[in-house]
């Protein structure tokens, strides 16, 4: 998710559009953002590297948070995967539920710090989750993460790496990701990323976290 503020951010327009909404942790900075169709951060289908994590665990229960779109979530539907995707902006989720169609009953309109999912999940997925929040509220997040994930379970996904002064979307400084997640998580695998979005080239990386006991 991202507000891009250089031409390489804002994509093919080369300019952000101006918008009323500057806090991205309010609702309607995204409800603007998915209502004037400026989503840079839209994949518009799924990576290989999520394909690949999927299928080599067919019987993990997916959340995922930040949905948007949710792409991701109508790919698991469809092959009939327990999957449940979250956003916290009203006009994220009507976009997700018609994009999913007869899917559209696994993506709800919810608080990732308060929601809790119909089942529990065994992998989280990350993609322009982290990188949406606030700063101030990493902390939340991985606490969070820890909550809803049982020892064992996973984290993985793309991580934007790399400490960004503007955004969103905000690059994580490596270090500054490891010290946030390992008091809950061990890092078990770590990847380069193909086919990243222009807001995302060369930051990307699939890193997968296993919940600590």
């Amino acid at each position: 998710m991202s507000d891009p503020t250089t031409p390489e951010q804002a994509g093919q327009s080369g300019q952000a559009p101006e918008f009323e909404s500057r806090d991205p942790a309010a609702p309607a900075f995204w409800d603007e953002r998915f209502e004037r169709g400026f989503t840079p951060w839209d994949q518009a289908g799924v990576l290989p590297a999520f394909k690949a994590f999927a299928t080599a665990h067919p019987d993990a229960a997916v959340l995922i948070p930040g949905c948007g779109n949710a792409w991701e979530a109508r790919w698991l539907a469809e092959r009939g995967r327990t999957v449940r995707a979250i956003d916290f902006s009203p006009t994220a989720v009507v976009h997700a539920r018609a994009a999913l169609g007869d899917y559209a009953n696994v993506v709800e309109q919810a608080d990732f710090y308060s929601y809790a999912p119909p089942f529990a999940p065994v992998w989280i997925f990350e993609r322009a989750f982290l990188c949406a929040l606030p700063k101030a509220q990493r902390a939340d997040y991985a606490r969070r993460m820890a909550e809803l994930l049982a020892p064992g379970a996973l984290l993985a996904g793309y991580f934007f790496i790399g400490d960004t002064p503007k955004g969103p979307p905000f690059g994580i400084d490596r270090a500054e990701l490891d010290a946030l997640l390992t008091p809950y998580f061990t890092l078990i695998d770590d990847q380069g990323v193909e086919g990243s979005l222009p807001v995302f080239q060369g930051r990307e990386r699939w890193l997968t976290w296993r919940r600590n006991n």
